[in-house]
């Protein structure tokens, strides 16, 4: 595979992690410069596992993890960006920011990364160093992670709680258009 072709499939890889990581930057504003790191290395590291486990499905079973890969994107996806809203909306303006934990951080990257795992197995019918491949989305996805909780952040600043909505409800429609665009084809 050519370079311009892997950065490509990089950038785009790494799409949904940036739109998911604007919502958490502008979910908690109060983030310092380490903290916005370590989580734009998770979502890249994440994102970086991903199309070798689908790589590695693909040349046992793809057609197994296909057939319902779409549902647990959606599903994670989904479930991200509805709580997201749903805090929102429902927090108090004048408390501290909750600590959110490293949990919902792994399962938003697992939720934007599961195209990856789609695209890994579907590289495993073809010869490719699946090892580059996975390297350039994962230092992509962290790239752009980071931008988006700076951006995130940015925004959150200057919005409040409504950008986090907004995103809440990016993140559905991001799933939404995983599990119709996988049923259209079908």
């Amino acid at each position: 595979m050519a370079p311009f072709t892997i950065g490509l499939l990089a950038l785009s890889m790494s799409v949904d992690a940036f739109d998911a990581s604007i919502g958490r930057g502008a979910g908690n504003t109060r983030h310092g410069l380490a903290a916005i790191l370590a989580t734009g290395l998770a979502f890249g590291v994440i994102e970086a596992i991903t199309p070798l486990i689908g790589w590695s499905l693909g040349m046992v079973a793809s057609r197994y993890v296909q057939a319902i890969d779409h549902w647990i994107a959606f599903g994670l996806l989904a479930s991200v960006g509805l709580h997201m809203a749903y805090h929102a909306l429902t927090a108090d303006e004048d408390a501290p920011p909750q600590r959110r934990g490293w949990w919902p951080v792994v399962v938003t990257a697992i939720g934007t990364s599961l195209d990856a795992m789609a695209v890994g197995a579907s590289l495993a019918f073809i010869q490719v160093n699946i090892l580059v491949i996975a390297g350039a989305i994962g230092l992509a996805t962290m790239a752009m992670s980071t931008l988006g909780l700076m951006l995130g952040r940015l925004l959150g600043q200057r919005f409040g709680r409504a950008t986090e909505v907004v995103v809440g409800i990016v993140l559905v429609i991001v799933g939404l258009t995983i599990l119709t665009e996988h049923l259209a084809s079908a």
